[in-house]
């Protein structure tokens, strides 16, 4: 197990502090390493956190924005790193959230493990208020925030890298490399996202993007889906009533706990322009009405209620910018005129792995990819796996991890 806050292994020696305060480990592998790349991405206010064997920087960048970007960097304070990857979260996440949590069994700790330099980068909008994001706060925009934190990594320290995202981070990762001539990126890495759909799929996506269209010419920028909250409310006052009337007989309301674990278990199954996408939720589990909602009878299958809640936990303002969302559903109707991945540019080996209870089996991204001449191309979908449980599953190291 990984230890939090500078605790010190057997016969390991305690991380220092320099004379600036920093956090200093013997080797010098780690602080050296960081203190570099704080001075090459700018003026922000730098956060550092010890643990055993790795550290991490977290530094929102200053620049002059209504709100910054965040670069959080873990890095291995026993050997150097042989490369780079950037860990890109999925809408409404921020690094934390998505790949920092558990503490003990993450995704970040499992690529540093394997002789990478981990880089999260959390889009302006986990440190924003909703007046703080417009409608420029596209796709694009979001691959040209990465764009400037890689650059600047990549003249300072030269090492072959990979985009590695979750979601709508995923579709940010194959955007990125379509545009990224650098012959240093050598993979993508996709979790759980969706390219263009087909037949009648693409036409629900196609009304997907009118109604966020729709949202952006009234002025509403930017929504919170609610799931911290929700999720809060089931760890703290799991049987009150919820708010949310309970379908077997609407007079009634489902407790917190039952919404929380219907809301997970059976996304697709809620309101909202884009909740369809899900074949089936966020999490593996299963729901069974009783006879009352104090009856009700659920479970997650590979990923806790608890680890739901410090990954929600560790959010910031938890908002999605409307027009990602459009983007997005634009890739899923293969709208390019509104907006265009373009796949065949994209020459680094793909790794992509959806999830059956998730984005499901829809493969035509990746197979647009191999049309366009790139033959290092996998498409997995991981059995009985739901949306979330690709980061945070307790088994997610062999199910997925493992696949990588």
């Amino acid at each position: 197990m990984e230890r939090q806050h500078g605790e010190e292994g057997p016969g390991r020696p305690a991380l220092g502090q320099d004379p600036a305060g920093r956090p200093q480990d013997p080797a010098g592998h780690g602080i050296g390493l960081l203190t570099l790349i704080e001075r090459t991405l700018g003026t922000g206010t730098a956060a550092y956190l010890p643990g055993d064997g790795w550290i991490r920087l977290t530094l929102p960048l200053d620049d002059a924005g209504p709100a910054p970007v965040t670069v959080d960097v873990v890095a291995d304070t026993r050997r150097a790193p042989r490369g780079i990857a950037y860990l890109l979260p999925g809408g409404g996440l921020n690094f934390c959230a998505d790949f920092f949590t558990p503490d003990d069994r993450n995704l970040a700790h499992r690529l540093r493990r394997e002789g990478l330099l981990v880089v999260g980068v959390t889009p302006r909008e986990d440190a924003a208020a909703a007046a703080d994001i417009g409608a420029d706060r596209g796709l694009a925009a979001h691959r040209r925030d990465l764009a400037g934190v890689v650059a600047a990594l990549d003249g300072a320290l030269g090492l072959p890298y990979q985009y590695a995202g979750h979601s709508a981070g995923a579709a940010l990762a194959l955007d990125a490399a379509a545009h990224d001539r650098s012959p240093r990126l050598d993979r993508v890495v996709v979790l759980d996202t969706t390219g263009p759909y087909e037949g009648d799929l693409a036409v629900r996506a196609a009304g997907t993007r009118d109604a966020y269209e729709a949202q952006l010419a009234r002025g509403a920028y930017a929504a919170d889906p609610g799931l911290a909250s929700l999720i809060a409310r089931a760890v703290t006052e799991p049987e009150a009533p919820s708010p949310v009337p309970w379908p077997p007989d609407p007079a009634l309301r489902f407790t917190n706990a039952g919404l929380a674990h219907f809301a997970l278990v059976r996304t697709s199954a809620l309101p909202g322009p884009a909740n369809w996408i899900y074949t089936q939720g966020h999490s593996a589990g299963s729901y069974t009405f009783g006879a009352t909602p104090a009856e009700d009878r659920f479970s997650l299958t590979h990923t806790s209620l608890a680890t739901w809640h410090a990954a929600t936990s560790a959010l910031g303002s938890g908002l999605v910018p409307t027009a990602l969302m459009r983007d997005l559903a634009a890739i899923w109707a293969g709208d390019e005129k509104t907006y265009a991945i373009h796949w065949e540019r994209i020459d680094a080996e793909v790794v992509w792995i959806n999830t059956e209870l998730g984005r499901g089996d829809h493969s035509r991204g990746a197979r647009l990819i191999l049309a366009g001449g790139n033959e290092r191309v996998g498409f997995t979908v991981v059995p009985g796996y739901g949306h979330g449980d690709a980061v945070w599953s307790a088994t997610a190291a062999a199910d997925v991890w493992s696949l990588l």
